[in-house]
């Protein structure tokens, strides 16, 4: 029986540290709250992980340390470089494998589908983040101080995700209101399940020759906002939806009220254009298919409706 420790309790941390304990593996899971999923293997801890000594404490005997946790997206600039200093602090004095969740945004604008081997060429404030965070580990693991791998998804789908389906559209398409979304409405987009991203971490973390590398994860869907707004729309039994893509200006308006929304018009090349992920070599690797898209547009109306 193996410990883990998960760092972060969003869909996909939750979602991990449930997987490995089904599995018999013992879990400890943090986060400033104290969440997590309730199992006999799972032990729930309030922690601040960007306390290098705590977390480094919590990580020792620990096989592997899963960061799944994220700062709030407009404190993310300011508040990522200490959690990524504590998580690599963490690995190398307790010498748990280190595996990071993080996502596309270090490749920056890319023509034609995004690949592992991709250079990180990032143009934004938090794809240099994501950049810098993934440089300092991959070059300790280069250096044989740690063992370090990453999964990186494309944009979130699913219950509980901070995406732009759940907080712009889904809600929307369920009241019968027109969507506006800033984003090209018919460009291809993948879409990444939470629970596909936990199936992906475990399998990695169990993986002697998966280490030293960026693993990405299968899509549900490449379909554009337009395509999967209709099928949530006609799963639900919701009016067929009306999407408008929100004007620069409406976005500027959006943004000065909203701190969450200030983050957006940065990362507009990532809506405004074809945005695919090819997870050829994950797939192929570790034999996993996406969830279908209809399970999870499903789960998800299910659970903004006991929500509601």
């Amino acid at each position: 029986m193996s410990l883990h420790v998960v760092v972060g309790t969003s869909h996909s941390g939750t979602a991990t540290a449930q997987l490995l304990a089904e599995s018999g593996d013992r879990v400890r899971i943090l986060s400033r709250r104290g969440g997590g999923p309730e199992h006999p293997l799972v032990e729930r801890i309030t922690a601040d992980a960007s306390d290098a000594a705590l977390l480094t404490s919590l990580a020792q005997g620990a096989a592997t340390l899963f960061n799944c946790a994220s700062p709030a997206y407009d404190r993310l600039p300011t508040e990522t470089p200490a959690l990524a200093a504590a998580l690599l602090t963490a690995a190398e004095r307790s010498g748990a494998r280190y595996l990071n969740l993080s996502n596309v945004y270090g490749y920056g604008p890319v023509s034609g589908a995004m690949t592992e081997d991709l250079p990180l060429s990032p143009t934004t404030i938090k794809g240099r983040v994501r950049a810098q965070m993934w440089q300092d580990a991959i070059t300790a693991h280069e250096q044989g101080r740690i063992r370090f791998a990453e999964v990186r998804p494309g944009d979130f789908i699913g219950p509980g995700a901070v995406s732009m389906f759940n907080l712009m559209v889904a809600p929307s398409v369920l009241a019968g209101e027109a969507v506006h979304v800033p984003a090209d409405l018919d460009a291809a987009h993948s879409w990444g399940y939470p629970g596909d991203v936990a199936r992906i971490l475990v399998a990695v973390s169990r993986d002697d020759q998966a280490w030293g590398r960026a693993w990405h994860v299968p899509p549900v869907s490449d379909g554009s906002v337009r395509e999967i707004a209709v099928r949530f729309a006609d799963l639900t039994g919701s009016p067929v939806p009306h999407l408008v893509n929100m004007s620069p200006l409406d976005l500027h308006n959006l943004a000065s009220s909203d701190p969450i929304m200030a983050e957006v018009p940065e990362m507009q090349y990532l809506y405004q254009r074809p945005a695919v992920l090819d997870a050829t070599l994950t797939a192929r690797t570790f034999d996993l298919k996406p969830t279908p898209l209809d399970d999870v547009l499903i789960e998800t109306a299910q659970a903004m409706t006991r929500s509601a």
